[in-house]
Parts: structure tokens; sequence; C-alpha cells
């Protein structure tokens, strides 16, 4: 494989703020890079560097000569006045083509495989007036057009509707091309990712790589970690034996007295370095209720909804209780929106009836963040009238609630409006928590968060005890977190319908079906439990067994002495500064546990036997 694009030690600062330094990657050709790592560790700047766009402070960047790179920004910029058409024929003129028809030719193919030729939007609609995912598609087709070697992608199914996330995942996994995507989609890297990338200055050299998809990743880093930590708990130990002979009073006048000096402060630094890449700073989220809760919330029964000839549902029955977990996936524009409207009063249903409880409260997360004030500080969003907070009946300082949500103490009066996506749908969710409430309507709430805070988000929500309604486009997201799913999609006679399914599996099954023609119930795809195999009988141990027995404590002995060997490694400073040598010896530990724990368990199984 070839190599696209190299950076060597590079460096790039915010203002005042360090981004990253001295990161070195290569893009090979073909590869599928997913790119991930925490709110504002410079994944965008990154991909900015490798699109040749921004230069880096430090470090040298090269590119192979005659390389075409293609750029989907996490927000695309269009021209004034442009139409869809205009836009792709941008792209197709960079190509350097002789011939016009040539580059007409394939700016029609891409907006035709980018679904740009319908009748709501077509080469004549003016890029302003569409919608976020529609105009993501249209800076798709514009860097396809160029027949890139190298297409990177920032927050692309940011916008889309899941069918479009589909179809992107087939499009990346087919293309000729290689791509590096920022994305926090789990599914979508489990799914097309050859390689992750960690952008994260807790990483060792700041840069964590791992050849293949996002589970492989996981396995990685939970390695990384542990070895880690180890070393840590290591160095402590030998840290305080250095101190304690210090601490005694001996004369440190010999050369080896003075190396000891020496090594203790060389300990301390590499603990406390350590120590900061070991600590995970997490948002704690906690979604609390009003209490006793009705044992029906909200009560639905055969609510329609038409504009013109256009039907969003029809006949539709729903039924919130404390504990639901309702999921809403469609199209964009198929009506989930209004759906929500309709079920809380915003919008009269054209037939049906809706019950709402006495004891009805509702906290809605928005979709666009419209009630954030880009101009009001963070503190006047949470606290406009003060410096305090009422939080579960607690007056808490405004400052020390921020931080509960990972804001440092230099962002506090800075304006919203200077805030990452991710930042302020932190705000959003932090605002969310000061309300009281036992039900939860957030609309895709999971935009721009990452990694770390959507796994708290969804053990938040896990936990709450109210009910909770859900619209977003992240599949494992929806997967984890709800129960059932309204789903939109078209029926038979081409009207739109909605269908009650109990999981993402289902809804998988649901719409292959629905393209190949066919009417397969849902019911008849819910997975079927299987039972559980009776215990066998217990039996007499053979003469085979009986010898393994007798040497199995033999076997332990010799396993966890070499177990012992491997864990004195961790203090070899060789090994704590060779990144991959490390995650294999992580590894290596945990197979040595693994079978030193399978070794009792066959002992345990064998004296029970016998």
């Amino acid at each position: 494989m070839a190599v696209l694009v190299s950076t060597h030690e590079i460096s790039k600062s915010f203002g005042a703020r360090a981004l990253f330094s001295s990161i070195s990657l290569g893009v090979d050709s073909g590869e599928r890079i997913g790119l991930i790592g925490p709110n504002g560790a410079g994944k965008s700047t990154l991909l900015s560097i490798l699109a040749g766009e921004v230069p880096p402070d430090e470090g040298k960047v090269s590119f192979q000569n005659g390389l075409l790179v293609g750029f989907v920004s996490q927000v695309p910029v269009f021209k004034e006045g442009a139409t869809v058409h205009s836009t792709v024929m941008e792209g197709a003129y960079a190509h350097g083509d002789d011939h016009e028809w040539e580059a007409e030719l394939r700016a029609d193919e891409a907006l035709a495989k980018l679904d740009l030729t319908t009748e709501a939007v077509n080469g004549e609609s003016l890029v302003s007036t569409l919608s976020g995912g529609q105009k993501k598609r249209v800076a798709l087709a514009r860097e396809l057009v160029r027949q890139p070697d190298l297409l990177l992608l920032d927050e692309p199914t940011n916008h889309l509707d899941v069918d479009s996330i589909v179809w992107l995942e087939g499009l990346i996994a087919r293309a000729p091309f290689a791509t590096v995507t920022i994305t926090h989609d789990r599914m979508f890297l489990q799914r097309v990712a050859t390689r992750i990338l960690d952008l994260d200055r807790r990483n060792p050299g700041g840069l964590f790589s791992v050849p293949g998809n996002y589970g492989d990743f996981l396995a990685a880093k939970e390695e990384l970690l542990a070895g880690q930590e180890s070393r840590e708990t290591s160095l402590r130990n030998t840290l305080r034996r250095e101190t304690e002979w210090l601490k005694r009073g001996a004369k440190a006048r010999t050369t080896k007295q003075q190396a000891r000096i020496q090594r203790a402060g060389d300990l301390t630094a590499e603990v406390a370095e350590l120590e900061t890449r070991n600590r995970k700073g997490k948002a704690r989220l906690d979604f609390g209720d009003t209490g006793r809760a009705p044992k029906r919330l909200l009560v639905a029964e055969g609510i329609s909804k038409s504009y013109g000839n256009r039907t969003l549902f029809s006949n539709l029955d729903v039924t919130i209780g404390p504990g639901s977990r309702i999921g809403l996936l469609g199209a964009n524009g198929c009506g989930k929106s209004t759906l929500l409207r309709v079920l809380f009063g915003q919008e009269t249903p054209d037939t049906g009836s809706i019950m709402r409880a006495d004891g009805l409260s509702v906290a809605f997360f928005e979709q666009g963040r419209e009630s954030l004030d880009p101009e009001i500080s963070l503190v006047k969003t949470i606290a406009p009238h003060g410096d305090q907070v009422d939080y579960r009946g607690r007056f808490l300082h405004v400052r020390s609630y921020l931080d509960r949500f990972l804001f440092r103490a230099e962002q506090m009066d800075v304006k919203v409006g200077r805030l990452s996506g991710g930042e302020q749908s932190r705000l959003l969710l932090a605002r969310l928590m000061l309300k009281s409430a036992n039900l939860l309507v957030l609309d895709e709430p999971t935009n721009d968060l990452d990694l770390e805070t959507l796994n708290v988000l969804e053990d938040s929500l896990t936990d709450f005890p109210g009910a909770l309604i859900l619209v977003t486009h992240d599949r494992a997201f929806l997967d984890r977190v709800t129960s059932e799913l309204l789903a939109f999609g078209k029926g038979e006679d081409g009207v739109q319908t909605v269908e009650k399914l109990a999981g993402l599996e289902q809804w998988e099954a649901w719409v292959k079906a629905t393209k190949a023609g066919k009417k397969t119930a849902p019911a008849a795809l819910a997975p079927t439990p299987m039972a559980k195999p009776a215990p066998p009988p217990a039996k007499r141990l053979s003469f085979q067994e009986q010898r393994e027995l007798a040497g199995i404590e033999g076997r332990i002995l010799t396993a966890e002495q070499a177990l012992e060997g491997l864990r004195n490694l961790l203090e070899d400073p060789k090994v704590m500064s060779d990144a991959p040598r490390l995650v294999t010896l992580a590894k290596e530990i945990s197979d040595a546990e693994t079978a030193i724990a399978r070794l009792y368990d066959r002992w345990a199984d064998l004296s029970g036997g016998g």
C-alpha cells in the first residue's frame, strides 16, 4: 500500500491552549480510518491539516505527488445563491477535465447516486433552502465528483437519517479511495473502519492507533488502560519505598545514593504523568423525576395527521407509562417531530384522542439548540439570576455544577456561541437536569457528543426511573436505551405507516423485507428465546482425568510464576515507553490471568467429580 499523506511530530494550539503535540501518523491507500477522541481534542483541526487547509504550528506534513483530496467539513460552506447543480459542478471543474460534457456527466451521476434528482430536491434547488442532511449530501456530491484519492469526512452522519447513514456505510465500504472519518457513530465505526485513531492527550504520545474496527479498538484500549494503571500502581509502590528510604535520613553522599534521590524524582514525575493519563474525566449526568407517577402518563388512541394529500401517520395508538422506553426511527421529514408535537399538545390530531395524566411533567431536549442564546455566557445560561442552582433540592454554586459536565474554569464566562457543538449539547443537558420530570423527550441528543459522554448519557438514561421518548439516528445508542421502536416507513400501497417493533435487529429485518416487497409481520421477526440445557449428571473420573488432577496444582504454580514475570516487565521503562509493546504485554497478562482462572475452574471441576 502506498502512503498518501503522513505527518511527522506536528503540533497545533488554539490561542494559549495546546490541542495536540508531536503527532505522527500516515494514511495508506485503501484505508478506512475512523478518527475519534473527546470534544476539544483537535480532531477537526487535524483533519483540516490533512486536507492542506491549515498548517501545523510545528512539524511536517507530506503528501503523495499528485494527491487529490476531498474534504467534507462538519458545517459545509456554499457560495451565496448557489444551486445544487452549480455546487456539484465546482467539484467537477476542480478535477481539471478538458471537456465540459465529461464534468456534466460526472456531476449528473453524483446527483443521482445521492438522491438529489427528486421532485423535492433537484439541481435547480437553492442550497440555502435545504435541510442539514440535504446540505451534507450536496457537499458530499461536490467532493465525490473530484474523484479523490483520499476523502476526509468530519461528522458526516450528523443530520443524516438512518437510511442515509446505511447508504453512506455502503458507499465508503465499496469506495476505491481511502477515507478518514470523524464520527461518534459506534455502529458506523464497527461496520466500516479498518483502523481507529484515538486522539487524546491521555494516550501515550497523544495518539493511539489500532488496526481493525471499533470492537477491536475497545479491546486494545482496555488493555492499554489496564497496563497504564498497573504501571502506575507498581511505580507508586516503588516510589513509596524510595521515599521511606530518604526519610530515614541516610547521608546522601555516595554516587549510588545520589542516583536513588534522582530516581525518586524521576518516579514522582512519571507517576504524576500516568495519574493524569489514567484520570477519566466523565460528565456526571443524573436525570431525576418528580417522585411517584401515575400508572399511565399519556394514552393516544387512533390518532392521525396529514398535510394535504400526504399522510404522516394514521390510526396510531401510543401508551406511555413510567417505565416506557420508546424510540422514534425514520427518514428526515417523515413526521417524527410532528408526532411529538401532537402527543404533547402543540398540534391537534386529525382524528383520535389523547389523554395526558394530571401529574405529567415533561422535560424537552430540542435538536436545534434554539433555546440557547449565543450571546450569553455559560454561567448566565444556567443561572440567569444569581450564582446558585437548585439541583434536586440542594443549592450548588453554578461553577461547581458546570464542572460536573466537564466545562473548564476558563470557559465559565465564555459566550455560548463560541462553544463547540458537543459542548453546546452538554450545556443543554446540564440545564435539562435542573428540571424535575417523569418523562424525558430527547430529540437528537447525541449529535456532536464524544464517545465518553455518550456512554455516560446511556447509563444515566438507563437508570432514569421515569419514561423516555428518544429521537436519534445513532443506532447503537437507540438499541441500548430503548425497548420499543415506532418506525416510520412505506407500506405496500406506498402510503406511510408506523410499525411498532421490539428493537433495532427487528427494524433491520423489517426494512429488508419491505425493500424486497414482502409483507413480513413484525412479530414473526422477534427472536425466540432458547431454552437452557439441563445440567449434565455427575460422573466418576476416568484414569486420564485422575492423572490430570494429580498434576494440575503444579501447572497452576508454574502459570502463576509466569504471570508474575510478565507483571515485573511493567517496571521496565523501555516497555512503558513503547506503546505497541505495552498493549501486547497487557494482552499477555490478560491471557495469562484467563488461563489461570481456567486452570482453577478445571481443578474445581475435577475435584468435584471424584
